[in-house]
């Protein structure tokens, strides 16, 4: 991608025709709106992550729960294999879904 002022190198004079101003102000407005875009679309990563740390902690304090039952009243012991299998899937899935990359 050229700088919008080299494409004038060759013929500076024509920065100061009036089309060609207001079109340098459309490309610098185009420009910053890129910018905004791009922190919007980390900012929303940044949400995701969040959003999967608090299910993955969802899921800790579920399986605490279930091992205080099962010391408490001898329920059934929690299957952590198979939590620790599904959190890590989980993950995995959310972070190809949104194109994070760990």
């Amino acid at each position: 991608m050229r700088n919008k002022l080299e494409i004038f190198k060759k013929a500076p004079y024509l920065l100061d025709e009036p089309e060609v101003q207001v079109l340098m102000e459309y490309c610098e407005r185009l420009e910053d709106e890129l910018v905004e875009f791009k922190f919007e679309k980390n900012k929303n990563k940044e949400l995701i992550m969040l959003d999967m740390i608090k299910e993955v902690l969802k899921g800790c304090n579920a399986i605490e729960k279930e091992q205080m039952e099962h010391e408490r009243f001898g329920y059934e012991a929690p299957n952590y294999q198979a939590t620790i299998s599904n959190l890590k899937s989980y993950i995995l899935e959310i972070c190809r879904i949104n194109k994070i990359y760990l």
